[in-house]
């Protein structure tokens, strides 16, 4: 059997996999701006969001990851690791008190999924 990709799935396809490859080296700021365009064409896929929010965090761009936390938790509320992610961004931007809220949520989600 013979898949044929149409040359926006193969573009967003090697753009997934180099983002992969510069966020496992940690070039986080590349990662992000190689997703971004990824995102923004597929933005139903959480697994490329997730990763984008991830290097944004892992970039200092926590406005940005917030925002893409966000996106993750209104389209699967009950995403630990979103919930998880957005507590600890919010608590690097000193926002503690609403940081404490989703880390709960992320504590509870994940109690409930490992059983």
């Amino acid at each position: 059997m013979t898949i044929h990709y149409s040359s926006v799935e193969e573009s967003l396809a090697e753009k997934w996999r180099r983002a992969g490859m510069f966020f496992e080296a940690k070039d986080y700021a590349e990662a992000a701006r190689i997703l971004e365009p990824v995102v923004a064409e597929v933005p139903e896929q959480l697994d490329a969001r997730m990763l984008l929010a991830r290097s944004y965090y892992h970039s200092a761009q926590l406005w940005r990851a917030e925002e893409q936390l966000r996106a993750v938790i209104e389209r699967d509320p009950v995403e630990h690791y979103a919930h998880l992610m957005l507590g600890r961004t919010l608590q690097r931007q000193g926002r503690k008190e609403e940081a404490a809220t989703w880390l709960r949520l992320a504590e509870a989600f994940e109690g409930t999924f490992r059983n």
